[in-house]
């Protein structure tokens, strides 16, 4: 079955172009230009991924993207903005986008991240559940769902990734470069990429987030999970 793609967009030029590039790339392709509307289809169906622009006519694309997080829906999203701040890029991550892409795109780059990025969010389904433990927390390697003493927490796509690697290979120091290799698939992106997640990741999990004790940076070498 193929992968069902939501692209939202308030120019009708760019619209067009996306919704080409990603059914010549073999996806079911919706397309919205408002941002309202699309806030209602995201809530009443299942999408594998989202192509979100940033300046919508009638609603904020960053608000449309933190109503999704809140409400608990971890579609992976794919921020297309004009925008080249280095703050929109890292708000955008830190609300909750899996990669942002900036105004004008290379159509074969963009495809081939939104296959990487489905790759990754779908990865770990399988047949037989397998339940990892660590500690208070606990991860479902077919459901894709992180626990915290019983009660579950919302993970975006990438967060997702991480939090798997780590009740993985937990108490391992991974490098930058390893966590570059092993989530991003040797994307490019920079040090305050990794910083804006494990912040995020932080906020999620620990009780102090100005005192970490699960998610430690090793200063000079990257960061470890103990549990």
């Amino acid at each position: 079955m193929k992968d069902k793609v939501l692209v939202v967009d308030d120019d009708e030029t760019v619209l067009n172009m996306l919704y080409k590039i990603m059914k010549s790339n073999g996806f079911l392709v919706e397309t919205e230009s408002s941002g309202i509307v699309a806030l209602e289809k995201i809530h009443a169906e299942t999408y594998s991924l989202i192509l979100l622009d940033i300046n919508l006519q009638d609603m904020d694309g960053f608000q449309l993207l933190q109503s999704v997080r809140q409400a608990g829906i971890t579609t992976p999203v794919i921020i297309i903005s004009g925008r080249k701040e280095d703050y929109d890029t890292l708000y955008g991550l830190d609300l909750g986008a899996d990669d942002y892409i900036t105004k004008p795109f290379n159509p074969i780059i963009l495809a081939a991240k939104a296959k990487a990025l489905l790759r990754r969010s779908q990865g770990s389904l399988g047949t037989n559940p397998t339940l990892l433990s660590a500690g208070p927390f606990e991860y479902n390697t077919v459901t894709m769902r992180f626990y915290k003493n019983g009660e579950e927490i919302i993970l975006s796509s990438k967060e997702n990734a991480i939090i798997r690697l780590f009740m993985d290979n937990v108490n391992r120091v991974f490098s930058k470069d390893a966590l570059y290799e092993m989530v991003w698939d040797n994307d490019i992106v920079d040090d305050s990429t990794i910083v804006v997640y494990m912040n995020r990741l932080r906020k999620k999990l620990e009780e102090d987030f100005s005192n970490p004790k699960y998610i430690l940076t090793v200063r000079g070498l990257g960061y470890r999970f103990v549990a």
